[in-house]
């Protein structure tokens, strides 16, 4: 069991993807199994990536290359207001008409989650935190040192907006904190994953 353990765990990023897909989907045809084709069309459907908007692009790419690790997967590139390519006639569809161009650049987390990076012409950055509209209005970050991380934030010009708060303080280590990138975008840090967080009845 040590020897499989320590072979998986040295695996390229790429096979270890391969095994955890196929390790969900035999879940899935299990299940199916059990509880009849009815489950195939609600199997649980896995997050592919999440699009935020900067004022600089490269700007962006180099914080969250150098602050959070992450992969960088396409240069960015500018999108023109075009119809006789895909990108686009898609972009058109989704903005309309009227935007003429903007740039983009593709990351991925250390989970194979995506991150779009879009900069877009006429780029504003909100004056508020305005929670309560309805919006993506953060996302989430997965780190057991979290303190560092603060620390790495603060260094690369972002803020920290809430001290660090434990969900069962004196009985379990899981924190949290909110905190800002130098470009006004809102995130969090968790120190466990969501699953066991929640899972314990956090509230």
């Amino acid at each position: 069991m040590w020897i499989l353990a320590f072979t998986v765990f040295h695996l390229p990023l790429s096979l270890y993807g391969l095994l955890n897909d196929t390790f969900a989907l035999h879940c899935i045809f299990i299940r199916n199994l059990t509880q009849g084709t009815d489950a195939m069309s609600n199997y649980p459907k896995t997050f592919s990536h999440i699009g935020i908007s900067v004022p600089d692009v490269e700007k962006a790419v180099e914080f969250y290359t150098e602050v959070m690790g992450w992969y960088h997967i396409m240069e960015p590139t500018v999108i023109t207001e075009e119809s006789d390519t895909p990108i686009g006639q898609m972009c058109i569809d989704v903005f309309g008409a009227g935007w003429g161009s903007f740039k983009i650049a593709h990351m991925s987390t250390g989970d194979r989650i995506g991150v779009e990076i879009f900069e877009f012409k006429n780029n504003e950055r909100p004056k508020d935190f305005e929670y309560w509209k309805t919006s993506t209005f953060h996302f989430c970050v997965q780190d057991p040192d979290v303190e560092g991380l603060v620390e790495k934030i603060l260094a690369h010009g972002g803020k920290q907006r809430m001290p660090i708060r434990e969900y069962y303080p004196g009985e379990k280590p899981y924190r949290m904190v909110y905190m800002e990138d130098p470009f006004g975008l809102i995130f969090e840090i968790y120190s466990h994953s969501y699953e066991l967080t929640y899972s314990q009845g956090a509230y």
